[in-house]
């Protein structure tokens, strides 16, 4: 039980991050019917007074601009589609920065836009794309059916272990987006918010939406990649039913080695019956043992299970393939308070358990217990 929370705990918390490092908690954006929430948005104008009052909401913590287009990254003829993620100067890469395997993020300078592009990993293994290697972009506009092709820089190099970004987006200078898409220059694509806490991502998501202008729409991540999300809460599904199996299995072995120890002592019970014992002291004697068995195994369970998890959380000795589960080693959280928690109700449940087997102790007479054999 230990170690199923505190795996599950871990995996909740560092693939949310992966997520939310990447694209913020929530999505601000120009709202369209029928159109795919991951793909070329809408520009809309920079609005500071929304952005103000969505920044002043408790609870957030950053608001950055973004914006994306198609394109198709081509080295040496070989090519590969992406969606091409524009930031601009105020960007905040320190949310990404685990993320960086080689070089740096772009630099934003004083010239009409920046030509360096941050690619992935898995991408510039496909190309054979080195760091400062000098890479074609084609901007495919998807309303007029035209390419529009740049030349640009590589900077640096990311790998954030899920797969959907990897192989989907380069980051670049939105400023190339705007010249390309003919916006304005303070058009954007949407706003990516960030919150201090993960869990207030609903309620925040409700409260900005109606402070948004009518056009505009708010949507969390989850919405944005639900699939992600619903893998992570299928991990609290699979907590529960380990939990309950592993209860019925600790009940039934409790019950049934409750048993044997009354069965055993068949002729002590009836001699201390017959020397005046009541059913209640003698029922105690048993609960007491056999309270101490099941004290003594949770108190081996909590050291294995709390020293696997300490280990793995310091040595990440067991690896995973990151394609499947978005990380390379196990993540391990352990919260302690629910750890004690867990020993505390299992020492409870196995108590009310073993008042079950020590019922038998009323059935048994004095006289043929003492002929027992």
């Amino acid at each position: 039980m230990i170690i199923t929370i505190s795996f599950v705990a871990g995996f909740q918390e560092t693939v949310g991050k992966k997520v939310f490092s990447f694209w913020g908690h929530l999505r601000i954006q120009q709202y369209q019917e029928d159109k795919a929430i991951v793909a070329e948005e809408t520009p809309l104008e920079e609005n500071d007074t929304v952005v103000q009052v969505v920044k002043n909401m408790p609870g957030v913590k950053q608001v950055q601009v973004f914006a994306t287009k198609s394109a198709v990254l081509e080295k040496d003829k070989e090519i590969e589609g992406i969606l091409f993620k524009g930031v601009d100067k105020h960007y905040d890469f320190t949310n990404l920065q685990q993320f960086l395997l080689a070089g740096k993020w772009i630099s934003f300078d004083d010239t009409p836009y920046s030509r360096q592009i941050v690619i992935s990993e898995p991408v510039a293994a496909k190309l054979q794309i080195n760091l400062n290697d000098t890479i074609n972009i084609h901007l495919i506009s998807t309303e007029k059916g035209t390419t529009t092709t740049r030349r640009l820089q590589v900077c640096g190099i990311f790998k954030t272990g899920i797969e959907e970004f990897d192989k989907q987006f380069a980051i670049g200078d939105i400023r190339l987006l705007r010249r390309i898409n003919n916006w304005k220059s303070n058009e954007i694509g949407g706003y990516e918010v960030f919150l201090d806490d993960y869990k207030k991502m609903d309620t925040l998501n409700n409260t900005i939406h109606y402070a948004l202008p009518e056009a505009w729409v708010s949507r969390t991540l989850k919405e944005v990649y639900p699939y992600i999300f619903d893998w992570l809460n299928i991990q609290d599904t699979n907590e529960v039913v380990i939990f309950i199996i592993m209860a019925v299995v600790a009940v039934i072995n409790l019950v049934t080695c409750l048993l044997i120890l009354v069965l055993e002592r068949t002729r002590m019970v009836g001699i201390l019956k017959a020397v005046g014992g009541r059913d209640v002291t003698i029922q105690q004697i048993f609960l007491y043992n056999s309270t101490f068995i099941a004290g003594t195994g949770i108190l081996i369970g909590f050291v294995l299970g709390a020293g696997i998890c300490l280990l793995q959380q310091y040595t990440g000795f067991i690896k995973l393939n990151e394609a499947a589960y978005y990380v390379a080693v196990a993540p391990v959280k352990v919260i302690w308070w629910q750890v004690g928690l867990i020993c505390l109700c299992t020492l409870f449940v196995c108590f009310l358990s073993l008042i079950i087997p020590t019922i038998l102790v009323k059935s048994i007479r004095p006289i043929k217990a003492i002929q027992f054999r």
